[in-house]
């Protein structure tokens, strides 16, 4: 049997944990990390942490002591019924003797391990109680004693203090990322922008005027190079612009998901002349608002490859409810389609594929030479 521990050497113990956890950064780490000191503190057997969600439920359970193999035969990981919800309902510390016989528990579920004496207590930070921490079962065969609990309730808070500094570089490594990207999305802006008024609004003046010297000619060949011209400019101002449409990603800059879409649905009928009609869901819109930039890639590329490929007249673009509570996002035309599984080079579906994979969804592609071509990326509820 394994003793108790000294309380000197718990105190140092403590000491050290709360040196480890402000070292840490890495919250996944940080909350594994507090589970394993809670147990080597007050010599556990089994530890968890669970982690609340907006609703007050486990949303997250960080266990040790129990093996990979030993998780995988229990099943679901709790959600906060019987004691787990005492503990999250009181917001105190919790040591019982026995929770089996306890008559707010609600028994264990098949292949779990036997535990009886319990320990626990809440994990604060920035304000809300985080999670709570549960252990079971000491080492030594005693049940857990008021000095466990007190040892407990100070790991407890600085457990609370070191996740809100992983939040906090978490949050500022986020915001340092999107920084650079708004710095690379003003930049792109700025180009697009000065290509648009200066070099097209250049290039169509020279047009005009070649127009009109094509008009005044007296030599037919003269006039007839002078409007091969013109349609050589005006092939370049198409290409220009197609550049500046995939140059223009700060079409998010001040606007909604769903008002972006829209704008990007209409630049495609002014750019391509293929009608593009827009039926998105605000609801749907909102939840992805963290993805707006990844969406309208999404849309700008679909939308781009019926531009390019399908000769189509019109085009629609549609986010909306998918049936597993999830989002979907529907592009098609009635335009010219093609074999799916032929190569596709130089189709840009391939970049649609990668962007959807990297998004945690999926793509399907469904393509008919009379009825045109429709992409549908899923994201699950």
């Amino acid at each position: 049997m394994t003793p108790a521990l000294d309380p000197r050497a718990r105190d140092r113990m403590l000491i050290e944990a709360g040196l480890t956890l402000a070292a840490e950064l890495d919250l996944d780490a940080v909350l594994q990390r507090i589970v394993e000191l809670a147990c080597d503190i007050t010599g556990a057997r089994y530890g968890a942490l669970g982690v609340l969600g907006p609703d007050r439920r486990i949303e997250r359970f960080i266990t040790t002591g129990i093996s990979d193999d030993e998780r995988a035969v229990i099943g679901d990981p709790p959600t906060g019924h019987g004691i787990l919800g005492v503990l999250i309902e009181r917001e105190q510390p919790l040591r019982l003797r026995d929770l089996t016989k306890d008559p707010r528990s609600v028994g264990f579920p098949p292949n779990h391990p036997p535990m009886r004496s319990l320990l626990g207590a809440p994990v604060r930070a920035l304000g809300r109680v985080f999670g709570n921490i549960y252990l079971t079962d000491t080492k030594h065969g005693e049940e857990f004693t008021e000095d466990d609990e007190a040892a407990l309730v100070v790991l407890a808070t600085q457990a609370g203090v070191a996740i809100e500094n992983a939040r906090l570089v978490r949050d500022i490594e986020q915001a340092q990322q999107q920084l650079r990207r708004l710095e690379v999305l003003d930049e792109r802006e700025r180009i697009a922008t000065e290509l648009h008024d200066g070099v097209v609004q250049s290039l169509f003046a020279v047009g005009m005027a070649l127009q009109g010297a094509a008009a005044l000619a007296d030599d037919q060949v003269v006039a007839t190079r002078l409007e091969n011209a013109v349609e050589d400019i005006d092939r370049v101002i198409r290409d220009i612009r197609n550049y500046i449409f995939g140059l223009r990603p700060g079409i998010l800059a001040d606007r909604h998901l769903d008002e972006a879409i829209r704008e990007l649905a209409a630049e495609t009928t002014e750019r391509t002349g293929v009608l593009t009609v827009v039926d998105v869901d605000e609801t749907v819109a909102a939840e992805l608002a963290s993805r707006a930039g990844d969406v309208i890639q999404l849309v700008r590329e679909g939308l781009s490859n019926v531009g390019k490929h399908a000769q189509a007249a019109t085009a629609g673009v549609r986010l909306r409810r998918a049936a597993d509570g999830g989002a979907e996002l529907e592009i098609d035309d009635d335009g010219h389609g093609f074999d799916v599984g032929a190569p596709r080079d130089g189709m840009g579906l391939a970049n649609l594929e990668r962007r959807v994979e990297v998004m945690g969804g999926t793509l399907m592609i469904v393509s008919d030479p009379t009825t045109g071509t429709t992409v549908t990326a899923r994201w699950r509820g």
